[in-house]
């Protein structure tokens, strides 16, 4: 297990910490609205990929697959982005971040848990205490860019209403309880400007508009060869 130097933030108060995560999952398919998850499995079907058996659906994934650098490596051009909050259980507290859940998409036509372990799941290094934000929460917005020909251009935007509550998918996949300490979950994501694609760089936010909060993080990808 790989400890991550995060901060949390307590409202009027940061705190600087070195946390090991235990177990990592991937939620899929959390939308809100059944048309906006309908859309969403009508994009990656443009790709290949096969429609999930239930939604929202659980992947596993390495814990040692986090990572706040601001450079990952992955094999051949076929990977990307996308911005999702992310919550973690550390200390008995519930904390909300953001991340991308950075997916090989050639892989991933013909095995989605395969190609999000195939992947690092960069996280942003700052952590929000989630009891401050959940009374505003559907207020809270995501965001990712992407840059492609030298510009930076809007991939995904929108409002975390567009997926489920925080406490709905905890209990869908616990049956009821709290995440386990030392667990962090990424949340689903938003529809793309355009198509599903690579991408060479990517940042991603969050943003609080009621408190004023803001997280950002990008990173780049440097390409491993793929020898046949």
């Amino acid at each position: 297990m790989i400890g991550h130097s995060l901060t949390l933030n307590l409202g009027s108060t940061l705190k600087h910490q070195t946390l090991t995560v235990e177990a990592a999952i991937i939620a899929g398919w959390t939308g809100r609205d059944p048309a906006t998850v309908e859309k969403h499995i009508r994009e990656l079907k443009t790709l290949g990929v096969r429609a999930p058996t239930s939604t929202p659906i659980f992947y596993r994934v390495a814990a040692s697959r986090l990572t706040t650098a601001t450079v990952i490596e992955a094999s051949g051009t076929e990977s990307g982005g996308e911005v999702e909050f992310v919550l973690l259980r550390q200390g008995g507290r519930l904390w909300v971040g953001v991340g991308s859940d950075h997916t090989d998409r050639k892989v991933e036509v013909y095995n989605v848990t395969v190609s999000k372990q195939m992947c690092e799941k960069p996280i942003a290094p700052q952590f929000w205490n989630y009891d401050e934000v959940a009374d505003h929460w559907d207020e809270l917005l995501l965001r990712s860019f992407v840059c492609e020909d030298g510009e930076r251009m809007l991939y995904q935007e929108g409002s975390v209403a567009g997926m489920l509550h925080p406490e709905a998918l905890i209990s869908r996949y616990t049956g009821g309880g709290d995440l386990n300490e030392s667990t962090l979950m990424f949340c689903g994501t938003l529809p793309v400007s355009g198509r599903v694609r690579p991408t060479a760089g990517f940042a991603f936010e969050m943003e609080d508009p009621v408190l004023g909060y803001k997280v950002t993080h990008e990173y780049r990808v440097v390409t491993l060869p793929v020898l046949e």
